[in-house]
């Protein structure tokens, strides 16, 4: 249903707005299968969707009938996250930004299922991120008395301090909200990275009062 609904929503336009209809019903679908994939939808799931991807009121019904009939089982997800994954094979930052939106669907009741991780991160070797990459990414949506802060930050604890400061840059510098748009984020995807500036903003300081920086 959901290629069908690719194809009747922008048979006559062109491909970026082919591409943008494409992104929508990847997010809504693997959203949805997110939020099954620790057996029960629940509202908090469902509400954590909507705070990832808001959708105009006259979309509504076709998201619905998406999110739906992808919520009832898991299966499936694969279609879904290789099209992403081939879509936007070069643009490996907009794929992260879509795993920390399903990481903030999936931490709505305020716990991260096993069923949930395992789900996460078989899109996350779908998308091409490796074992390595994607603790890294787990590792800003951990709750915060567990967070290692050099995960957060990419990096080994044997940097130095120069190297650290850099790779601080880097990311902040990567999730600035006019990176995030430029790389064709909906704006909805800008709250996910306010609170992934702040958890890279702790994780810094925490290792800088460390090293006494």
């Amino acid at each position: 249903m959901a290629g069908h609904y690719v194809i009747d929503r922008d048979q006559e336009q062109d491909g970026p707005a082919e591409n943008q209809v494409a992104f929508t019903v990847g997010v809504i679908a693997l959203g949805a299968k997110m939020a099954k994939a620790d057996g029960v939808v629940t509202m908090d799931e469902v509400n954590a969707f909507k705070e990832v991807f808001k959708v105009p009121e006259g979309e509504m019904k076709n998201v619905a009938r998406v999110f739906n009939l992808a919520k009832q089982d898991v299966s499936g997800y694969e279609a879904y996250a290789e099209q992403l994954a081939t879509m936007f094979k070069g643009n490996r930052k907009l794929l992260e930004d879509v795993l920390d939106g399903l990481f903030h669907i999936a931490k709505a009741d305020e716990a991260l299922h096993p069923g949930e991780e395992a789900f996460l991160s078989q899109v996350a070797n779908r998308f091409g991120f490796t074992e390595t990459e994607f603790s890294y990414i787990k590792a800003r949506h951990v709750v915060a008395s567990k967070r290692n802060p050099y995960e957060v930050l990419e990096i080994e604890p044997s940097v130095t301090n120069e190297a650290l400061k850099a790779q601080y840059r880097k990311l902040i510098a990567d999730n600035h909200p006019d990176k995030l748009m430029a790389r064709g984020v909906p704006k909805e995807f800008i709250a996910i990275a306010t609170e992934k500036v702040a958890t890279i903003n702790e994780a810094y300081d925490a290792i800088a009062k460390e090293r006494g920086l």
